[in-house]
Parts: structure tokens; sequence; C-alpha cells
């Protein structure tokens, strides 16, 4: 199908990934709450761990033919992500939303761990969305994901 995305479509796929990321974490037992603060946009505590993470969400919609594409994250946000954390008493957390093709997939990862996996570049940090490295993410235990298939069935 052919799709055609809103003006708003951008600001609209950061505020569901934020959403996505919330809802999933509470689903789990996490006591979250949505913020708006520069550098994070989810504070939660973490059951298993009694860790306080400050979450910054990082969302992106891939059009067809342009799955698998890195999703990058500028070098001043981990900086923001720190300053934010440090006002919170947290520990600086990423999460990843890429919605391609027919799948939404979604990575929560420390900051610690993706600068370890990926160390800054001139510019930014690319958490890459290649089929070898998402099976690469999934045997990695420091990296929380879930991921859904979806079917439009009837549409316009």
């Amino acid at each position: 199908m052919d799709v055609n995305k809103s003006t708003r479509h951008s600001k609209i796929t950061g505020d569901f990934g934020e959403c996505l990321v919330l809802y999933w974490l509470s689903k789990y037992g996490f006591e979250c709450a949505l913020v708006d603060h520069t550098g994070i946009d989810i504070i939660a505590l973490n059951p298993h761990t009694d860790e306080l993470m400050g979450i910054s969400v990082k969302s992106r919609s891939r059009s067809t033919g342009t799955e698998g594409q890195y999703v990058s994250i500028p070098n001043d946000n981990f900086k923001k992500a720190e300053n934010a954390c440090k006002a919170f008493n947290c520990i600086p957390y990423f999460a990843v939303v890429v919605d391609e093709g027919n799948k939404v997939y979604a990575f929560i990862i420390s900051q610690k761990h993706l600068l370890e996996l990926f160390p800054k570049g001139k510019r930014s940090v690319g958490w890459k969305m290649t089929e070898k490295l998402i099976e690469t993410y999934r045997n990695d235990p420091n990296i929380k994901i879930f991921e859904f298939e979806y079917e439009t069935t009837s549409w316009w």
C-alpha cells in the first residue's frame, strides 16, 4: 500500500513512540511517567533492579524502501540526557522505536551500553537496523526489546 504521511507525522511518530514505551513499561510493573524535560521523555522505576531510569525516546517511521536505515542520535542528546538525569537522580537510558514495513521495533538500552556499542561519531551515533544487528541486539542481555507485526486489513 502506498502511504502518504501527514505533515505532522514526524511529531505524531515521536508522541507514539513515547507513549508506546511508557505503556510497555507500565504493563510490566514499572512505575513511570511521561515528562516534558530537555533530555528525557520518561522517568521509570525498574521493579527488577530498583534503578531509576531517565529515558530519552527516539522514534522513526520508515517509508517503503527505507527499511533498515539507522536511527541517528545527535551527540548533544547524550549530554542533555546526562544533565536531566543528574537533576532527577536517575540513570540515562535511550529507547529507540522504529516502525518499518509491517513491524514496530522498540529497544531500551542504557546510555552507557549504547555508547559502548556505537561510540560517538563527528556529529551523531547511529543505531543500526540491519537484520544481522537486530539479531545481535536480541542476544544482548543489556538490550531490552519488544516488537510486533501488524497488518492494515481495511483502509481508504
